[in-house]
């Protein structure tokens, strides 16, 4: 997307628009799928949930990860006009429900689909016995999340001393695990993360072997760092790595799943603001933008990320301060961003925000979310 169609884009729909360009989710999938050849890339739906980037991903071939109910019948919509065998092959092979904890309402409404399921821990194992009995099972592993952007390890995840006790019970409950999972933490640039999860893995899966249960699925999980910037280590010599060991290690009829969401949709969507305001604070100055942190932006907050904001006016830039529209002083979205001389009315973006921004949008305070235009679909 360039200056002049980001402009006319915010012209005709008005600000805070995200522009959503379905050609980078599909160059992104591509190229996962190039460095990763032996992997199925299941998308994390809650990376972003829009029917149409769900709809394009579902036409190039992916599979899906869902954390919800309410996620995993968005996806089924797309597959509810099929026969019923053609649509339960594709749960079967399609789908993952990658949260470990589930309400017994969700567990009760899934059975009759026999997703795979995740679980770290034996009252889920029960739960699971009891209110989804005809799913399949994955073990989630607990794995180093050491330097990931977003830290997962301690609210899930198994011991990997006790992986191989959670698996013999579920097989003597007359429950099936198919799979171990792992998550090395989001937007992982440690890659070491990844090679001792792997490892991890092959010990249990060969443990389990052992005595008797033979793992057939390894889901590696997610965190592939989205190129943010020209600092994050390139995704390729992470596949380079991956490909090694998964060689190395398991046997070549194991099934690889990941569950990439930032890697595919962060690059696609760039945002576009107003200035609605503009005041000078302790000799700095300060704008004030038509979105926040509890919209386009609330990544600032949970997901620890930062997304610089530049101005389609030209000019000497100097350090400034920007915030969002809502009354919380919390809502500031950089204390010493470089932008020239701005206007009240000029127009600001921010790029790679496509992954975890409008999919966590509110309507604190009473302003809407920005609305999103789908190009290229």
């Amino acid at each position: 997307m360039n200056a002049r169609q980001l402009q006319s884009i915010a012209g005709d729909h008005g600000t805070p628009v995200v522009v959503m360009d379905h050609e980078i989710i599909r160059r992104n999938y591509a190229a996962f799928k190039r460095h990763l050849p032996k992997v199925q890339a299941y998308y994390a739906v809650k990376a972003n949930p829009a029917p149409e980037i769900i709809r394009t991903l579902y036409r190039a071939g992916a599979s899906f990860d869902v954390a919800s109910l309410a996620e995993f019948m968005e996806v089924h919509r797309f597959i509810e006009h099929l026969p019923a065998k053609e649509q339960q092959d594709f749960i079967w092979d399609k789908i993952v429900y990658a949260n470990p904890i589930k309400p017994k309402a969700t567990l009760q409404a899934l059975d009759r689909y026999r997703p795979l399921v995740t679980y770290d821990n034996i009252e889920e194992l029960r739960k699971i016995k009891d209110h989804a009995p005809n799913a399949g099972l994955a073990l989630r592993l607990r794995v180093p999340n050491t330097g990931s952007m977003v830290e997962l390890s301690s609210k899930f995840g198994c011991d990997p001393g006790e992986a191989c006790d959670l698996i013999g019970k579920a097989f003597r409950m007359g429950l099936v695990v198919e799979g171990l999972s792992f998550h090395v933490g989001s937007q992982c640039t440690n890659f070491d993360n990844f090679i001792q999860a792997l490892n991890m893995a092959s010990m249990v899966m060969e443990e389990s072997r052992s005595r008797g249960h033979e793992i057939r699925i390894l889901d590696i999980g997610g965190g592939f760092p989205a190129a943010y910037n020209p600092h994050v280590p390139p995704f390729k010599d992470l596949a380079r790595k991956l490909n090694a060991e998964l060689h190395r290690l398991f046997p070549a009829q194991i099934e690889i799943l990941a569950e990439p969401g930032r890697f595919l949709v962060a690059t696609a969507a760039t945002c576009v603001a107003t200035v609605i305001g503009k005041a000078v604070r302790d000799g700095k100055t300060c704008y004030y933008i038509d979105d926040s942190i509890y919209h386009t932006f609330s990544g600032i907050l949970f997901d620890h990320c930062r997304y610089p904001i530049k101005s389609f006016r030209r000019g000497r830039k100097e350090i400034c301060a920007v915030f969002g529209q809502t009354c919380d002083g919390l809502d500031t979205l950089s204390q010493s961003e470089e932008l020239p001389r701005l206007r009240i009315g000029d127009l600001v973006y921010a790029e790679n925000i496509g992954a975890y921004s409008n999919a966590s949008s509110t309507w604190f305070n009473g302003f809407a979310p920005a609305q999103v235009v789908h190009i290229n679909v």
